[in-house]
């Protein structure tokens, strides 16, 4: 398959603009043409925009200062602008008279254009050659190009990894399997850092601040990092980059649990926001964006505010006001996109969290789009970015033999969100509307619409659903989420991608087809016509709000406290536990929000949340708790309470 990518030439002059069509697809027929270059004139800025949005396959615009249209006195100016905002990843190319336009254009749309040409000369030929080079710079991955051709140099290995390129493993009687399965060029690209040309990721020089600059283009920051430890490792990275112990900083409780390590490892001062919750089906939303606004208002010592936008289950903020908000106390705004990586590269899912202002953004690209598991991204706005101090704890945290073939993957998933985000997504969003009828014209499963998952505490508050996270509600199939997702698994070969007691969630994806979405509905077809009774849910308990601190979560964690069982003598909630302090996170999964954090005072209601969960819910992991003949809670000896100084901060 040959890629192919047009540029459209936007002029009100038909035979100017006929010239110049013309003499570019003659240099594509006669020049090297690797990036599939075609051309087609049209004539205004409606006619331009409806081509932008409809066809994914636009990569370049071109467009005629001297466009006329009545009632816009810069039409040029106005249309850069707008395919700008529309599409940040298309090429802008404008045709110049002279000089004196060039300055206007640096003037009022500098941000959106790429380079000039000047209408006279008509150098069609040397135009070509630089939208070429445009798509070549676009489409360059500098780090899985000079990996590929290192393994294609075929060089002996004397260094790391033990594996040696998998010649350990090829022919073995034991374990040559393992060679065919995983395949030569992976093992062979799985090197060690003593590869000099492949650059180094704790300090990267060569292709991999390339590709990394490359990056931060695409995605709209100042600096892009790439992370092969996840976003929870990035997470952390940022809060030891911001926060000093004793720093104050505010953060929505469904954030993920590495938020809440993150917490504990800069010794930070949390003020913990309460999420909104809908609780017919168990699902934990944003935080009410009046509780931020107090938050930030009660809180003007905090350095950070920490939110999640998009939510496992779609539902994202509307965040300039809040990033707005924040930025005028002087609280810098860190936005877990863990599961929004797309959104840059489709206008159905802006503004992104840079877009909105965000000081730093971090991002799963595993998750929605084509990395491998663990590759993430950091992204940086922050005007007042100590790059140094950054380094130093993301070298903390990052392996000194980082996985090649995860970074190669950053590189390539950069590459197909550029040149072909828009065309997948818009097929993903068609598919996911697609889906969404078929889903409820079984008459026992339904898709939820954002008015049935938004809490009623933030229906106010402008959240959005990303369209490509379904929440199904099954409560009429007559089936637990437990049978129904085993039964999707066993008998029709599909794995979802998380439940609650009465919802799945379906996850689409760059990778959506239409054949996967036959398959599904033609599933929840069978599964609907087996016409089973609906069934009686028991719901989730509800979580607790949050009691209070006690001390900084660092130092409960480092304690070694005692353990004390969660159940007294006679199966009851153990009241011996009320009023202590909290040595670890609790995080019942799902939903996967810390009941407990260290250093919280623990009250009845959270004890009796958590004997409920263990007798009504089996299928939920409950990490943090200990389970040796019981189950029991690390918590703070008196003495070491008394003992701790951040303790008589909370007296």
């Amino acid at each position: 398959m040959h890629p192919v990518s047009r540029v459209l030439v936007v002029s009100n002059d038909a035979a100017w603009q006929g010239e110049v069509v013309a003499g570019l697809q003659r240099a594509a027929g006669l020049l090297d043409n690797p990036y599939g270059l075609c051309v087609e004139g049209v004539a205004g800025s409606r006619e331009a925009e409806q081509r932008v949005l409809a066809d994914g396959e636009v990569q370049i615009v071109l467009i005629d200062k001297g466009l006329r249209e009545n009632g816009e006195p810069q039409p040029a100016v106005a249309l850069a602008n707008h395919i700008n905002q529309l599409r940040p990843e298309l090429s802008l190319y404008i045709l110049l008279q002279d000089d004196d336009e060039k300055l206007l254009m640096e003037e009022l749309a500098s941000h959106a254009i790429d380079g000039y040409f000047y209408r006279d000369e008509q150098d069609v030929s040397g135009w070509f050659r630089i939208l070429s080079a445009e798509m070549g710079e676009k489409a360059a991955t500098p780090f899985y190009d000079r990996l590929k051709q290192y393994v294609a140099m075929a060089k002996d290995s004397w260094h790391t990894p033990g594996h040696s390129g998998g010649d350990s493993l090829k022919g073995s009687p034991w374990v040559g399997d393992f060679y065919e399965f995983v395949g030569e060029e992976m093992l062979r690209a799985d090197l060690s850092v003593s590869v000099p040309m492949l650059d180094s990721l704790l300090h990267p020089t060569g292709v991999i601040a390339e590709a990394q600059r490359l990056a931060a283009k695409a995605f709209g920051a100042r600096k892009t990092y790439f992370a092969t430890n996840g976003t929870s490792t990035s997470n952390k990275v940022i809060f030891q980059t911001l926060l000093a112990p004793g720093d104050k900083l505010l953060l929505d409780r469904n954030c993920h649990k590495s938020v809440h390590h993150g917490v504990i490892l800069s010794g930070a001062l949390p003020v913990y926001l309460d999420s909104s919750v809908n609780r017919h089906y168990g699902i934990f939303g944003p935080v009410p964006k009046q509780v931020i606004f107090d938050a930030i208002a009660a809180n003007s010592d905090a350095r950070v505010l920490i939110l999640t936008s998009c939510t496992y289950d779609g539902l994202r903020y509307d965040l300039a006001p809040i990033v707005a908000a924040a930025h005028a106390a002087g609280i810098k705004v860190i936005v877990d996109e863990a599961w929004y990586a797309h959104a840059r590269f489709h206008h159905a899912f802006r503004p992104t969290a840079l877009e909105a202002g965000a000081d730093y953004v971090t991002q799963s690209t595993h998750k929605v789009l084509s990395a491998f598991s663990q590759a993430s991204m950091i992204h940086v706005n922050d005007p007042a970015f100590d790059e140094h101090l950054f380094r130093e704890n993301f070298n903390m945290h990052t392996s000194t033999s980082p996985q090649y073939n995860l970074i190669a993957s950053l590189d390539v998933a950069r590459k197909q969100a550029v040149t072909e985000g828009y065309r997948l997504l818009s097929r993903a969003l068609r598919l996911a509307q697609e889906l969404r009828g078929k889903i409820n014209s079984t008459g026992a499963f339904r898709a939820l619409e954002l008015d049935d998952l938004l809490p009623p505490e933030v229906s106010g508050d402008g959240v959005q659903l990303d369209p490509t996270k379904i929440t199904v509600d099954i409560s009429q199939s007559g089936y637990s989420s437990d049978e129904l997702q085993q039964a999707l698994f066993a008998r029709f070969n599909i794995q979802v991608e998380k439940s609650t007691f009465n919802t799945i969630t379906l996850l689409l994806t760059l990778g959506a087809t239409r054949s996967k979405v036959s398959r599904l509905f033609d599933a929840l077809l069978r599964l609907a016509k087996e016409l089973r009774p609906p069934r009686h849910y028991h719901r989730l308990p509800e979580i607790p709000g949050f009691s209070r601190l006690a001390c900084l979560p660092r130092d409960a964690f480092y304690e070694a406290g005692e353990r004390l069982p969660l159940l007294d003598d006679d199966g009851l909630p153990n009241a011996a536990l009320y009023g202590r302090v909290c040595c670890d996170q609790i995080v019942p999964y799902p939903p996967g929000i810390p009941v407990l954090v260290p250093g919280q005072v623990i009250a009845a209601p959270i004890i009796a949340y958590l004997v409920r969960l263990l007798k009504t819910q089996k299928s939920i992991e409950m990490h943090g708790l200990l389970e040796e003949t019981e189950y029991c809670l690390r918590v703070l000896r008196p003495e070491e309470l008394a003992a701790l100084p951040s303790s008589a901060w909370f007296n």
